[in-house]
């Protein structure tokens, strides 16, 4: 893993949604980093002045401060850009879906966070690449499993540019809505892994779910409809995953996507850095 100096110059770009949720985290987060390294602060207002702020950091290391969401919105960028390569993405969590980051390795305490920013080292991690473009940096389930949030937090439903909708939807007002997502029924889809089919259209499944890495292989995991008794899991690894079936949704770190018929993800190894904790 790459450690940084201390003399490293530091872009911190804060999500608006970080910013109304939880502004005593953000401005505890912005002293430490401020106190530890020449900093540069970015306050934007929607999705274009962010992307904007994170296409000119120059030679500045990108810390975006935010949610799962607003990390997923900025590694959806730079792999767009096809700038993940040279870049060490750093997140202090702030908000209230952060399962993704503490999944990840990053600690959740905004002193903690932005001290392994200053003092942490890159880690190369996998990720999983759809053909429409977009990127899953923790796990993809296919149905979307309810999601348990904040009566007002949004959650992003899109197809084709997630990172613009979860920060619309943000910024927009909106009447009060229900704390979770129904849970949907059985689906029927066929799952391939590397082309071999691990299940097909006439077994109804309870859940797939797919997770990238480690060693560029994306783990497959099927539960299929339990009759009578317990059905076993079916598991499958490998380097594409292809799902077809008919209008189906899946949830890709937080956002749901779809009614799609057909989608392939491929494991891209090593795709992303992302500053942790030293071990």
């Amino acid at each position: 893993m790459a450690t940084f100096a201390t003399s490293d110059q530091l872009l911190v770009i804060i999500d608006p949604a970080a910013r109304q949720r939880d502004g005593e985290s953000v401005r505890i987060a912005k002293d430490v980093l401020s106190a530890g390294a020449a900093t540069k602060v970015c306050l934007p207002e929607g999705p274009e002045e962010f992307a904007r702020a994170l296409g000119r950091r120059g030679s500045r290391r990108p810390v975006v401060v935010g949610d799962d969401r607003a990390l997923v919105r900025a590694v959806t960028l730079l792999h767009r850009h096809r700038e993940l390569t040279g870049c060490a993405l750093s997140v202090v969590p702030v908000g209230t879906a952060l399962g993704l980051a503490e999944s990840l390795g990053v600690p959740t305490g905004a002193v903690a966070a932005a001290r392994a920013v200053l003092e942490g080292a890159e880690r190369r991690l996998d990720l999983l690449v759809d053909d429409s473009d977009g990127v899953v940096l923790g796990a993809l389930g296919i149905p979307p499993a309810p999601a348990r949030v904040a009566a007002a937090e949004p959650v992003a439903v899109s197809s084709g540019r997630p990172w613009y909708r979860s920060l619309v939807r943000t910024l927009a007002p909106r009447p009060p809505r229900l704390a979770g997502i129904p849970s949907p029924g059985p689906a029927r889809v066929r799952v391939e892994v590397d082309g071999a089919t691990v299940v097909d259209l006439d077994h109804p499944v309870e859940t797939v779910s797919v997770t990238p890495g480690p060693g560029g292989l994306a783990r497959v995991e099927v539960h299929p409809v339990s009759l009578g008794a317990e059905a076993t899991a079916l598991h499958a690894a490998g380097r594409t995953v292809t799902v077809v079936g008919a209008d189906f949704r899946y949830r890709a770190d937080s956002a749901i996507s779809g009614p799609v018929r057909r989608r392939t993800w491929r494991v891209a190894e090593k795709a992303w850095g992302l500053v942790l904790p030293s071990a």
